[in-house]
């Protein structure tokens, strides 16, 4: 599985860094980063939480 992120509607207001931060990061002048694009089962269980928290539903993941 891949994480998509949708840059044009993403706000990033950091809920996926807070529930997932291996996998999310978010530089000095608040851009979203991918830090681990393929969803490796130690990572599922965090990444689809920060797909359920993303108030803007920016975040995807593709099998």
């Amino acid at each position: 599985m891949k994480i998509d992120v949708n840059y044009g509607i993403c706000e990033s207001n950091g809920l996926c860094v807070f529930a997932a931060p291996d996998v999310f990061d978010l530089d000095d002048d608040d851009n979203l980063h991918v830090l681990r694009e393929t969803v490796t089962p130690d990572i599922e269980g965090e990444v689809l939480e920060a797909v359920r928290q993303c108030p803007r539903r920016a975040i995807s993941v593709d099998d």
